[in-house]
């Protein structure tokens, strides 16, 4: 008979620390974090109360990584979504299947890096990051270019030195290229 391991028990005091009982040492909600990425489970408890908190405690977590830059999961309209379903008919199901598509993704994951990595080596996850940041500045500084104000953000401040001409026209030949290497490397992943 197979015992599963019980998860780590977490207390929540008033001041805010959390207090690791396996290691009996304080941890962070990123030392939190952690655990849940290495597939460590957890239980939080208020230390006064005795509830478990273990939800908001994740819900902290999850606030905390879409507050850094470059790190949201959630689109806004996934966010709006998920508001529109408190209090409708429909928000019993929203859990199960948000699991359920979830537990499908997880199981997904490793074979869609396998076919990305045949697909484009093993350099493929690194050169898709660095597109999307080349890209991430390039629609800054599209957006910078169309806004009303400076970046100071007020009238009369002085706006950023604007790329020349040829440097743009260089990056945005450039991004076409990559964007019609990725689309045959993409066209010839689907083909197979």
């Amino acid at each position: 008979m197979a015992t599963e391991k019980q998860p780590t028990i977490i207390k929540k005091y008033a001041n805010r620390r959390l207090y690791h009982t396996g290691t009996s040492t304080y941890v962070t909600l990123e030392d939190l974090a952690g655990m849940v990425r290495q597939g460590d489970d957890f239980v939080v408890y208020d230390a006064k109360s005795g509830e478990d908190i273990t939800r908001s405690v994740l819900t902290q977590i999850i606030f905390e990584q879409e507050n850094k830059e470059g790190q949201n999961l959630l689109p806004v309209t996934v966010l709006r979504q998920l508001i529109r379903f408190y209090g409708d008919s429909m928000q019993a199901l929203v859990p199960s299947y948000l699991e359920f598509s979830m537990n499908n993704l997880s199981q997904e994951q490793q074979k869609l890096r396998d076919q990305m990595t045949t697909a484009f080596g093993s350099g493929a996850f690194q050169a898709m990051e660095e597109q999307v940041r080349k890209n991430m500045s390039f629609f800054t500084e599209a957006m910078r270019m169309f806004s009303p104000f400076p970046q100071g953000g007020a009238p009369g401040a002085s706006a950023p030195k604007a790329p020349s001409q040829t440097e743009e026209a260089g990056d945005l030949d450039a991004l076409k290229r990559q964007m019609a290497d990725m689309q045959a490397k993409l066209d010839k992943l689907a083909n197979k």
